[in-house]
């Protein structure tokens, strides 16, 4: 069974793991839109649709950096609110708030159960 999570991580960590990935969506946070023209070190939120075995490797690679679950109510990170407030992410922000503000600029991203 997947299951889908979000991640702050940088494209060529997630390059590294996306065979293993049944599915996954990304947004580049440098404000480059040109996904050829993104260095591997560009900091990206991705979000992950996967099994378990994936998302347990994601989770214990330092280079990926989890997100709370959408619906837990739980704040993000301060290093993670750092690195997304420039899609508006506040301080206090869940990460349904992140979610809500990445789909502003990826449909895609949107936090979705079923």
């Amino acid at each position: 069974m997947n299951a889908k999570a979000y991640y702050l991580t940088t494209l060529g960590d997630w390059r590294r793991h996306a065979a293993r990935l049944a599915n996954s969506h990304w947004l580049a946070l440098d404000g480059n839109s040109d996904a050829a023209a993104l260095q591997d070190s560009a900091r990206i939120l991705v979000l992950v649709e996967a099994d378990e075995g994936a998302h347990l490797a994601l989770e214990s690679d330092r280079a990926f950096d989890p997100l709370p679950h959408p619906l837990a109510q739980r704040k993000i990170s301060t290093s993670a609110q750092a690195a997304l407030a420039q899609l508006g992410v506040a301080s206090s922000a869940t990460t349904f708030d992140v979610a809500e503000a990445a789909v502003r600029v990826h449909p895609l991203l949107r936090h979705r159960v079923f």
